[in-house]
Formats: C-alpha cells, structure tokens, sequence
C-alpha cells in the first residue's frame, strides 16, 4: 500500500497575464534562486536538521510592506530550539558571495511556534525581516499559482517542473545557493484542488529539499500539443517523498501552491 513518509530530520488570483516584455525579461529561476534559502539548526556536534525556505513579497491588507517565508511545516517542528540559522547570502564587490547564516527566532520565551500553519497541510509561513536584497528578491505573491491555474495553464501529467532545494544540506557552491532539479508530474487529475490538494512529481528526493519551490518557467518542456503559458509560476511546495515501507520510489509529493495563498491569508486575520 502507497505511503507517504516525512523525510527524516537532516535536515490569490491566477499568476497575471503579464505583458510579453515582462515575461520575457523576468526569469522566475534566478529570481527563486535569489529567494530560496537554507534553513537549519543544530542537533548535535556534527549533526543537523536541514530544510529549504523560499520568501514571498505579501504585503498586509493595508499595503504595508510584508515578506513572509514559506516552508514545509514538518522543518520547524523537528527544530526543538527557538532559533533557526537563515543562510543568507551577501554579494561582494570583486563579484564573489560569501555564505553569512545567521539566526532566527521560531519560537517565543514561551516556546510557542511564531509561525503559522494550514491545518491539514504541510505548510509553514511566517513574517521575517530580511536582509534587503532579499527583499528585493522575494518573489511577488501573484506569482503563485491559484485553484484556477492549473485548468487556465492546461498543466497536466508529463509537464516539466523545477525544484530548488538543499538535499542531505548541500547547496550549489560555496555561496549557499541551492541546488536546482527538474522532475515531471506524476498525477492525473490535478484538479479541483479542493480534492486534490497534493500531487507527484517524479524526481529522487533527499532530506533537506522539504519546503522548497516546485515552478514552472519556459526553459520546462511540456506535452505535446500543450499551449505555453505567457509567463512562470510558482505551482507548489515539496512536502516529502514516498516511501512504500523502506523503499524510496524517487516521488516527490508537492502541495498545491494555492495552500500556500491559505496560509498567507492567515496571517492577515491573526490578531
């Protein structure tokens, strides 16, 4: 019987119809890379709970500027101290980057969580001061796909999407970036999302990718036959892998990007 298993600790409306020069000049890859962080914290002298986080530009009812950070909810829970490590990443001016963690309180004095979660879905979200090129860089919420999207978009079974993330806590270089994957949907239906909130991606997931972006941009293939959409969007978040007793099956399970906007939403009624 198919199972889904947490990976172990190491670890609004539709996307807008952008005009064509947008779309074209707003590469929503590096703009993810630029907004995707690793997040971690210490478990032992060598060990460690690793996750990914990415951040969303989401400003308040009142147009307040806001930038919430988006992860799996399972990644702050096994993370028992009231401070994470953020890996921020700091541009140097002979054009290299420095790696610069640094923390961040989860919990209050009280050990209360600080951030806000969907009841019934893996999804954390929770408001951050961020250093300001990564508020710069926090992708806009209208880029996340909605329960619309998939329909208007024609996403189906086949469809390339990408993922970003820090498996077994590696990044890309040095500089904390992380690690970019492409993998195809794994499911049929998709829709509606109210019956379906979750879907399969085919690619191997390790540790430490729970939380990150699942994206489509024009450099995916889709099926034959299939209309490309004018501009990127965010469709998801990966939650965890499936396993089927020990057996990893390389799936990836993601969480429709329209609980993301939910969990956002919640934010805005906390008092």
């Amino acid at each position: 019987m198919l199972a889904y298993q947490t990976p172990p600790a190491v670890e609004a409306p539709a996307p807008p119809q952008a005009p064509a020069a947008v779309a074209r000049h707003w590469d929503l890859t590096v703009g993810l890379i630029n907004a995707t962080v690793q997040l971690d914290q210490p478990t032992g002298a060598e060990t460690r709970t690793v996750g990914t986080g990415f951040l969303i530009d989401a400003p308040k009812p009142d147009g307040t500027p806001r930038i919430v950070m988006v992860t799996a909810g399972h990644v702050l829970e096994k993370m028992p101290d009231p401070d994470m490590r953020v890996g921020w990443r700091i541009a140097q001016a002979d054009g290299s980057w420095k790696f610069d963690p640094q923390p961040l309180e989860i919990r209050n004095e009280a050990g209360t969580p600080l951030w806000t979660t969907l009841e019934g879905r893996d999804v954390a979200v929770m408001a951050v001061e961020v250093p300001e090129t990564f508020a710069r860089a926090a992708i806009p919420l209208a880029w996340l796909a909605d329960a619309e999207t998939f329909d208007a978009l024609d996403v189906g079974p086949g469809d390339e999407l990408l993922a970003l993330g820090f498996p077994r806590g590696l990044s890309s270089n040095r500089a904390g970036f992380p690690i970019l994957r492409v993998g195809r949907v794994a499911s049929y239906p998709l829709t509606p999302v109210s019956a379906f909130p979750t879907f399969l991606m085919d690619f191997t997931v390790f540790p430490g990718n729970s939380g990150g972006p699942i994206f489509w941009t024009p450099t995916a293939r889709r099926r034959p036959g299939a209309t490309e959409p004018e501009h990127p969007f965010i469709a998801g978040m990966l939650s965890q892998e499936v396993i089927v007793g020990t057996e990893r099956l390389e799936l990836g399970v993601v969480v429709q990007a329209q609980y993301i906007r939910e969990a956002i939403a919640l934010l805005d009624r906390a008092p």
